[in-house]
């Protein structure tokens, strides 16, 4: 089964408004593979979505970088999964592991947040990943493997769902999962779907990897057979974010 390719940007906490009407306007002249060969989702920080949702090309979707595990009510500083519907905000990412190590965000909270999200009508890109110390330890499919069974356990319906994998160690530090590494934990991934989940699942969930990616390496980690596409970080909020979307045609064209 084909799964199309899929590029995020996460913009995390960056940007003016300037700022981001600029990165608007690089993504809307930029020259991308069309959108049956490519998903794109860019996250700008929850006060700039409606500017964003508003001006971005209409065949790019907008996220929102997280939302409340419930309905809202009496919690200061949270968004609601209702409020970002209702902004016709399509897309969420739960589980980044900057929530998880800063905010103490356990699995299980995030396995809620997933389950609660998918049952608004928001589609979800969840995030896993593991940190150097147990990649070292050689634990990292046992953490990924228990970061996806709390979500698992959640939901019965995958087809709005996006894996993000994420290796902590290479998020922001520059350094890269080598293509290897990568397939070898998207491998290992969609096995653990097969068998915890069911057949069909695992052929069809996109899983995609974040983790330092930029121009200079998304072809060849694009060219790996179980990595769907990318969560962007820092090279989303540059114009080298469309090379990064156009390296889906490494795929479309294999």
């Amino acid at each position: 089964m084909a799964r199309k390719f899929f590029v995020g940007g996460n913009w995390k906490c960056n940007g003016t408004s300037e700022e981001v009407k600029k990165i608007v306007s690089i993504l809307n002249d930029g020259k991308v593979a069309s959108a049956d060969v490519v998903d794109v989702v860019v996250s700008p920080s929850f006060v700039f979505l409606p500017l964003v949702k508003s001006s971005l090309r209409p065949e790019f979707h907008v996220a929102a970088q997280n939302c409340w595990v419930k309905k809202g009510g009496a919690y200061t500083g949270e968004i609601s999964a209702e409020m970002l519907v209702n902004l016709d905000i399509p897309w969420v990412i739960l589980g980044h592991s900057e929530r998880r190590l800063l905010l103490s965000e356990s699995n299980e909270f995030v396995g809620d947040k997933v389950a609660y999200a998918l049952s608004k009508g928001l589609k979800v890109i969840a995030c896993v990943g593991e940190t150097l110390e147990q990649r070292e330890s050689g634990t990292t499919m046992d953490v990924v493997a228990a970061q996806t069974k709390a979500i698992a356990e959640r939901i019965s319906d995958w087809t709005n769902v996006v894996v993000a994998y994420e290796p902590v160690w290479a998020i922001g530090t520059g350094k890269v999962a080598t293509p290897a590494q990568a397939q070898e934990v998207h491998l290992e991934l969609r096995k653990w779907l097969q068998t915890n989940v069911s057949a069909e699942v695992a052929a069809s969930t996109r899983i995609i990897y974040g983790g330092s990616v930029s121009g200079a390496n998304c072809k060849e980690l694009a060219a790996q057979p179980d990595v769907d596409g990318f969560l962007v970080g820092g090279a989303s909020l540059k114009p080298e974010f469309v090379d990064i979307i156009n390296a889906a045609t490494v795929k479309s064209s294999a």
